[in-house]
């Protein structure tokens, strides 16, 4: 039985929703005119003063619903009670979309460039990588909830507020995302120091996705079972290593360093 066109419509625009919570997050979000809200949600607990009053009269004002909640329902919508402050609400994301949507609208003859994360713990870098990528020549930004840090507000700040209008693509699993991406006749490559070819140098003309790994241990064995190449950064002067984000932020212009010498 296939699903009804309203159920499709109405989970194509939950996969682009972003819940953000915290009280200081929410006045932010609701002061930028420029980002579409579906919802407010407020603990029926929240004491109405001060900057819980100034977040209900600016939804109103802007004509988004207001939702109120026990505490329990709230930190299930927020899923993080114990940072959520009783307030969260959803955001509309117009270029957020699941990695399988996004694969499934691209065509062979138009080549994709996407970046993998694979265990970005660190909320700062996460933000940060999300930035490059949304300014340099990346397609998508594959995500998933498990082993990344969560789309919260640290991340939302380092992003410098990116994060709404950057290309996340959602999975549920990186490892079964780089198989799908694979059998879309994307090449994965993985970003490692000990890798014998350089990035600078990667001549590979059709799609391909570049799997940056985990701040301390780098690329886990599951992401690169799925790999057909390494690839790795020169670096001179004893330098063993960059920060993630650095080398994510090369990721993103190596297509226009690629025209240069590198060596």
């Amino acid at each position: 039985m296939q699903d009804s066109e309203a159920y499709r419509q109405k989970k194509s625009l939950f996969d682009k929703v972003l819940t953000v919570y915290g009280r200081k997050a929410v006045l932010e979000v609701l002061q930028d005119s420029a980002l579409t809200c579906n919802g407010l949600h407020l603990a029926e607990s929240n004491v109405e003063k001060g900057i819980v009053a100034d977040i209900r009269r600016l939804a109103e004002t802007r004509s988004i619903p207001v939702n109120f909640h026990s505490r329990l329902e709230l930190s299930r919508i927020s899923k993080n009670g114990k940072q959520d402050q009783g307030v969260a609400i959803d955001i509309v994301c117009p270029s957020f979309d699941t990695l399988e949507n996004f694969l499934d609208s691209t065509t062979p003859t138009t080549p994709v460039r996407l970046l993998a994360l694979d265990g970005i713990s660190n909320p700062q870098n996460l933000g940060m990588i999300i930035r490059s990528a949304a300014a340099g020549s990346i397609d998508g930004i594959i995500w998933s909830a498990r082993g990344n840090a969560a789309l919260g507000p640290l991340v939302i700040k380092a992003s410098a507020g990116t994060v709404y209008r950057a290309p996340i693509l959602t999975c549920k699993d990186l490892p079964a995302a780089l198989k799908l991406c694979r059998s879309h006749k994307l090449a994965v490559c993985t970003l490692e120091a000990s890798a014998q070819s350089s990035l600078f140098h990667y001549a590979n003309e059709g799609s391909a996705v570049f799997v940056l790994g985990n701040e301390t241990e780098g690329v886990s064995r599951a992401a690169r079972e799925h790999a057909d190449t390494a690839l790795s950064i020169p670096m001179r002067n004893g330098v063993e290593s960059l920060n993630v984000a650095v080398t994510a932020s090369l990721i993103a212009f190596s297509g226009e360093l690629a025209g240069s010498h590198v060596d």
